[in-house]
């Protein structure tokens, strides 16, 4: 019986901000796409949830789920930033999982990301084919529909593809090797830093691009500034310094590969190219193509 645990972080987000609209969709979606996956006639998956928070978050806590015990430390633990935000380092929450679940599969993701019902099912399948790590990018559908009563009208929107990180599966043995540094939620970079420990201790890894298996309400880049944020900052620092050490230890990332991509460009573009990822956004086939010429320089 294969045994995955999936963890997310909620947040105890203001009365009509995006989270407040997202995260009881996301609750309710990972209820019944686990629900599917054990009700089949011969379920040969068992699926935890889990989730992890501040206490102040407490009254966002999802039901079904094992909350485990509130995260202490902030980013604000190891820096100093303004203003000041409580954003909870990523090693923190996939640390609370490994010591509480011996699951084979451990699965991370953001907690605006709702799943279609058969997500688990899917994700059953792409392992026994023999990927151990993975991403599934998510679809981008319209906020027409905001509400949990109307999640079968999101179900059935085809939406687009995104070409984001925010969705990953993993093996628990390997996550003995990660290096996550001190990446935090809620600025960019972090997706890209758990991206690259999945592709540095995977024997199969894979990255599904336009899978219709998790959405999200809308795309508004709400992130992007002329100016970088001090968190944005401390993130790339981070990213640099965990690339390093995977670098130094497992070879260079091949070019073709995120990584080694983002690592690229920066030598390409310099200091124009921090300033290029927060405000250009090309239509997804633009970036695969200058990923590509860019690998081929």
């Amino acid at each position: 019986m294969l045994k995955i645990a999936h963890i997310i972080n909620p947040v105890n987000a203001k009365k009509g901000s995006e989270l407040a609209v997202a995260q009881p969709i996301t609750f309710e979606t990972m209820r019944r796409a686990a629900e599917t996956a054990v009700s089949s006639p011969s379920p040969s998956t068992t699926i935890h949830l889990f989730a992890i928070a501040y206490p102040e978050d407490a009254p966002t806590m999802p039901a079904g789920f094992t909350h485990l015990p509130p995260l202490t430390q902030s980013v604000l633990d190891v820096g100093h930033f303004a203003p000041p935000r409580k954003l909870p380092l990523l090693r923190h929450i996939l640390d609370a999982l490994y010591a509480a679940s011996d699951a084979d599969f451990f699965i991370y993701t953001n907690v605006d990301i709702a799943l279609q019902p058969q997500f688990y099912t899917a994700v059953s399948q792409i392992i026994a084919a023999g990927h151990d790590a993975f991403v599934i990018n998510r679809r981008t559908i319209p906020k027409t529909h905001t509400r949990v009563a109307d999640i079968p009208h999101m179900l059935a929107e085809p939406g687009e593809p995104h070409r984001g990180w925010d969705c990953f599966v993993f093996r628990r043995q390997a996550y003995e090797q990660y290096q996550l540094g001190d990446v935090c939620l809620g600025a960019p970079r972090v997706g890209l830093a758990l991206l690259a420990n999945l592709i540095a201790f995977a024997d199969n890894f894979k990255e599904f691009k336009d899978e219709h298996l998790t959405f999200h309400l809308g795309d508004d880049r709400s992130w992007r500034s002329w100016r970088p944020s001090d968190y944005e900052r401390h993130n790339t620092r981070e990213l640099m310094k965990i690339l390093a050490r995977l670098e130094q230890a497992n070879g260079a990332f091949p070019v073709q590969a995120p990584p080694g991509a983002f690592l690229a460009k920066k030598r390409t573009l310099g200091p124009f190219y921090e300033l290029w990822t927060r405000l250009a956004h090309l239509p997804i086939g633009w970036s695969r193509w200058l990923n590509g010429w860019i690998g081929n320089r």
